[in-house]
């Protein structure tokens, strides 16, 4: 069937391109803009990890090259977003008391309320980020080589990383879900970003399904959960637009601490 062998050819090298067809447009707006008001830092975090945990699970699982490609140019995008967020996150408040969300004098929360321990994530200097970052790597890549001595071990880790690494991915767009629901807008959430998601999408469920290479189950699973929750999105970009001309804080997971000065109420991340 023709509509299959194009999907073969374009799907594989569009999920390649995908980390850099959807983040570029954030990083260069960023970088542009002297200022990462309105991204929230947990997207290179989810991706990172998710992306780490996908390479590590690459050799016990020996899934798509394509995958495998995507992972490692998703790690070297979101290191680069990480840094030009990192280096231009809003400055201590001066007036209005909200620019330096949330790296001075607030309660740091998730899109659930809760607070985070240790304001993990959330701190006021760029060191700890990367210092995670590598210790993950690092952690990650000691566990790969001292399991992949006893066989039946490796194979119960490799697994279990891969679906951790996926399902971590898959929930990418729930906080944006519940930010964008809880304000009624979707402003800071951009059209381009979305759009690439969603033909992404649609692409790799083609793929996955009609492809005669190694797809494990754990991709197709977590493909079709992405899928709803980016489509979910769409409709509530549909229903509250694009918020033009409401003003957006650095992080909208973020509620300052006995301040005068209230949130906005309309706030997006992602």
């Amino acid at each position: 069937m023709w509509i299959s062998t194009l999907t073969a050819v374009l799907a594989p090298v569009f999920i390649i391109l995908s980390p850099i067809l959807s983040y570029t447009d954030q990083a260069v707006s960023m970088h542009r803009n002297k200022s990462s008001a309105g991204f929230s830092l947990d997207i290179p975090l989810i991706m990172l990890v998710a992306s780490m945990l996908k390479v590590f699970y690459w050799p016990g699982a020996r899934f798509d090259n394509a995958l495998l490609v995507q992972a490692l140019i998703m790690i070297v995008m979101q290191t680069i977003l990480l840094k030009i967020a990192l280096d231009h996150r809003p400055s201590p408040a001066s007036k209005g008391g909200e620019a330096a969300i949330p790296f001075s004098g607030v309660v740091n929360e998730d899109p659930w309320g809760s607070k985070r321990p240790f304001n993990f994530w959330q701190w006021r200097s760029p060191r700890p980020y990367w210092q995670f970052v590598v210790y993950f790597f690092l952690a990650l890549t000691a566990l790969e080589l001292l399991l992949s001595l006893i066989p039946a071990v490796y194979h119960v880790y490799s697994d279990t990383i891969g679906y951790m690494g996926l399902s971590i991915e898959a929930f990418l767009p729930i906080p944006q879900i519940l930010i964008n629901a809880r304000s009624r807008s979707s402003h800071g959430f951009r059209l381009s970003l979305l759009g690439s998601w969603l033909i992404g999408d649609a692409l790799k469920m083609l793929w996955f399904f009609t492809t005669t290479t190694e797809i494990p189950a754990a991709f197709k699973l977590c493909g079709i959960f992405q899928a709803c929750c980016d489509s979910f999105l769409g409709i509530q970009y549909w229903m509250y637009g694009d918020g033009s001309g409401n003003s957006v804080k650095e992080h909208p997971m973020i509620q300052l601490h006995d301040s005068p000065y209230k949130p906005s109420a309309h706030e997006s991340d992602r």
